[in-house]
């Protein structure tokens, strides 16, 4: 039903109001509508314990918008999630009748401290399914600190150190704010469990920082989510931005303006974050809070789907010639990989699920135009090795030129034994798919198999799939790929 294809939040944030509508019943969201609006609710909230009255008057202003849209786009649930600038101000609950009062349908729902990050962290999971360390999303007003232990969410807890209220309790000093966190941190007893592991950081500010670290570096890929950087790197960065001044942070590649007053407090948690867990790696994450929410309300059959797989589902819908091909070419290519771990076979049958996106494109741009859309897709349950990797092996099922220019994002992202496999799927699909037209019927007449220094393939003859001069180069080459002699067999 129309009322239920749509779903619409808000995320009344310490520093910023957003509105996310999200679309369908996907195990990835996929949002058709993000706004965001600056208001800063928090500010002065140590000093007044009030939120900030202009603030709350351009708040009301905007959420009347949002309200409009929400109506507008036929989106229900219209849910706003109230963090901890409103559950902290005196006048909190007055904000929120005004809210509700102002804006038909809206229902304004204040989170406690666990709450919020119960729902950050599910958030967090929605795309990095076993995250397994300590996740800390940082807001405005606030930090909350979860414990992941291989994609289950221990204990948690929240501390008053977002980036306003943490320049407000330290009136603006760098040392103090340092002290300030660093007392925080002391008090939650599970961060040493992150000792060696890996710390998920989620929120507008970490996300800044990420952005600052990839335009620094010339990392091939824009995309903070899932974007990974060692201990020492992290360590480096938040140095660097904890200790730059106004305008030097300005000159700083990557920097939205509306962070730059930020930063530097972002860089301090940062930093004190990496010594309280011991973390070994910091990994960003462009989910959270709302992500989570909308989680929260698929069934449990969605929710408990690979997003890797999901995403190829999501992504070709409509497009496969036969949705019954994919499971045929994950039995079909299964010979050539014997020893595969569970993690590469998990990229091999995603592969395959992607392998007839190209289709319907031109064909002098298939291979290109299938490279970037799986480059770029939004699953979000794609790290960047895994995007890099299904990218690759695209190109190649279109026969793009191993050194086509194009690649050279996925082979910087890639060690030479995950490419070599990229490429040697590749290959395998590109003979599936010329053998069996994309159909199930003619790729089950067909067969792989290996015998001692043989890559067999074996072909039904009365099927009316037959070998020539293509599939022949195709199987040699694929047999080249992975140390084999070709020979072909007809049955």
């Amino acid at each position: 039903m129309q009322s239920f294809a749509r779903r619409a939040v808000v995320d009344l944030g310490s520093n910023s109001v957003r509105l996310v509508v999200f679309q369908g019943e996907s195990r990835n969201p996929l949002q058709i509508f993000n706004e965001k609006a600056v208001l800063r609710l928090a500010r002065g909230l140590i000093a007044t314990g009030n939120l900030d009255a202009a603030s709350m008057d351009e708040a009301i202003t905007v959420v009347r918008r949002y309200g409009a849209i929400a109506r507008a786009m036929h989106a229900y649930p219209f849910e706003a999630l109230a963090t901890s600038a409103v559950r902290d101000a005196a006048n909190g609950p007055e904000f929120v009748a005004r809210l509700e009062a102002a804006t038909p349908g809206l229902d304004v729902i204040t989170l406690t401290g666990e709450e919020e990050a119960r729902l950050s962290a599910e958030g967090v999971l929605c795309g990095i399914p076993g995250a397994d360390g300590i996740l800390a999303d940082l807001g405005g007003g606030s930090l909350e600190v979860v414990r992941l232990a291989a994609g289950s969410i221990g204990a948690a807890a929240t501390m008053p150190v977002g980036v306003i209220r943490l320049a407000e309790r330290a009136g603006g000093n760098p040392a103090r704010a340092k002290t300030i966190v660093a007392d925080e941190l002391a008090a939650i007893p599970f961060l040493p469990e992150g000792t060696g592991g890996d710390l998920y950081v989620s929120g507008g500010a970490f996300r800044a920082l990420a952005r600052i670290h990839i335009a620094q570096t010339g990392y091939p890929l824009a995309m903070v989510h899932h974007y990974t950087i060692g201990r020492d790197e992290a360590r480096d960065l938040s140095a660097v931005i904890g200790d730059a001044g106004r305008k030097l942070i300005e000159r700083m590649p990557g920097v939205a303006r509306k962070r730059i007053d930020d930063l530097p407090y972002a860089a301090i948690i940062l930093r004190r974050l990496l010594r309280a867990t011991g973390a070994a790696r910091v990994v960003f994450s462009a989910n959270g809070l709302r992500e989570g929410w909308f989680l929260r309300q698929l069934p449990p059959e969605t929710r408990g789907q690979d997003p890797l797989v999901a995403a190829g589902r999501d992504l070709t819908a409509g497009l496969l010639r036969d949705p019954n091909v994919p499971d045929a070419l994950i039995a079909w290519t299964t010979p050539l990989f014997p020893t595969e771990t569970n993690a590469q076979r998990r990229l091999r049958e995603g592969a395959c699920w992607f392998s007839d996106i190209g289709n319907h494109e031109h064909p002098e741009y298939r291979a290109e135009q299938a490279f970037l859309r799986v480059l770029r897709q939004t699953g979000v349950g794609l790290d960047h090795h895994a995007r890099a990797f299904l990218a690759l092996t695209l190109a190649l099922r279109y026969e793009a030129p191993p050194d086509s220019l194009f690649l050279a994002p996925a082979r910087a992202l890639l060690d030479m034994a995950a490419a070599r496999r990229a490429e040697t799927l590749g290959i395998a699909l590109r003979l599936a798919y010329t053998l069996s037209a994309g159909t199930p019927a003619l790729l089950a007449a067909t067969h792989l198999t290996r015998e001692e220094n043989k890559l067999i393939l074996t072909l039904d003859a009365s099927s009316g799939v037959f070998a020539g001069d293509p599939i022949d180069r195709r199987l040699s080459r694929l047999a080249s790929m992975v140390g084999l002699d070709a020979e072909t067999r007809l049955v």
